[in-house]
């Protein structure tokens, strides 16, 4: 994304889709909504020069990790493209249910993101 390129209505789409699917979920530890989280996540991406697919991955990155596993991903490809799904799934530690133990599984997750490509870091 270039500095003189706007977001288009993609972005709007993924910022209702996003607050929508996690407006019953707050912060662990703080109680704040989980939709300014996301909102952060995509402030950073966009500041850093991301582009607009990495700016609706951002705001869908927990989306099948909290939300609905390989069937929300599946949904993400179909409603924003490949590129965010892409990104999406990279951002994700586990798509299962009951989630593994949290410390494992952060640290598999860590130590597996410098394999992933460029987008996936950034977001």
């Amino acid at each position: 994304m270039t500095k003189k390129e706007l977001l288009a209505d993609r972005f709007e789409r993924a910022l209702v889709y996003a607050t929508r699917l996690h407006r019953k979920q707050r912060r662990k530890g703080s109680g704040v909504p989980y939709a300014a989280h996301l909102l952060g996540v995509a402030s950073l991406v966009l500041e850093d020069g991301g582009s607009e697919d990495e700016a609706i991955a951002a705001l869908l990155h927990d989306a099948a990790e909290d939300r609905g596993g390989r069937a929300r991903l599946e949904e993400i490809e179909r409603e924003f493209g490949s590129r965010v799904a892409h990104t999406v799934e990279g951002c994700t530690d586990t798509d299962i249910s009951p989630k593994p133990p949290w410390r494992p599984r952060k640290e598999a997750y860590v130590q597996a993101l410098a394999s992933h490509d460029a987008s996936v870091r950034r977001v």
